[in-house]
């Protein structure tokens, strides 16, 4: 694909199909992502790349201990509910899938479903942790690197016919990930991406978020009228 093609076409995958993504085809992903940017060259981020047995561990133990209500330990910081604009957004996206899936709002199961989907990393064959190395952690540069490369991974995917999304549903637990993924302790969890082959059936995977305009994002300086 052309790159054009990739940024345009690419959208967040919520249901794959039961296909094991062949190693090498992953290896070419990370080999492209990981020419991401990075502050100074630093590099700070470890990739974990985990399918079968293992990943099912952490899918099994994620879910059973958030539906005990065991609080999360997800390890990046967080922040309150959204409010206004980015609010709207939130709603709105939500308010698109669930026409997709044809999840009403009093549907309380079929929206319980969907949340358990997010803590199975919505049952994709193939998962990537993403972690930078402790000793970078509290300012906020090895997260936005890890951004960069998180990005640069799900465009690679989607230029060699593979879907993603990233997630942090699939790792609030914390510990259940560190064991199934053998996480050293010397590493910071930042987020998870969701990977596989996109199941054309799934109805949320026709979705296509709406992106505010470029004159609602943009400040333009120092241009001619």
């Amino acid at each position: 694909m052309k790159y054009d093609e990739v940024v345009h076409g690419r959208r967040s995958i919520r249901g794959y199909k039961p296909i094991p993504v062949p190693q090498d085809v992953i290896r070419e992903v990370v080999e492209m992502a990981m020419r991401a940017p990075s502050s100074m060259n630093t590099q700070p981020w470890h990739l974990y790349v985990i399918t079968g047995e293992p990943l099912d561990r952490i899918r099994k133990g994620n879910t059973e201990r958030n539906l005990a209500g065991v609080p999360h330990s997800r390890e990046f910081r967080t922040h309150d509910k959204y409010e206004g604009e980015h609010r709207d957004r939130q709603v709105g996206i939500a308010k698109q899938l669930f026409a997709a899936m044809g999840i009403a709002r009093e549907d309380k199961d079929g929206r319980q479903d969907w949340v358990l989907r997010g803590f199975r990393q919505f049952d994709a064959p193939l998962s990537i942790i993403v972690t930078y190395d402790r000793e970078l952690a509290g300012n906020d540069i090895a997260p936005f690197d890890c951004g960069a490369i998180a990005n640069a991974l799900v465009n690679a995917a989607w230029s060699r016919g593979l879907g993603c999304v990233i997630n942090s549903q699939g790792i609030m637990q914390s510990p259940v990930v560190r064991e199934h993924a053998g996480i050293a302790d010397d590493e910071v969890i930042q987020i998870s991406i969701a990977m596989g082959y996109p199941d054309d059936d799934f109805p949320a995977n026709a979705v296509v978020s709406e992106r505010k305009s470029i004159d609602d994002a943009v400040v333009w300086v120092g241009f001619d009228d």
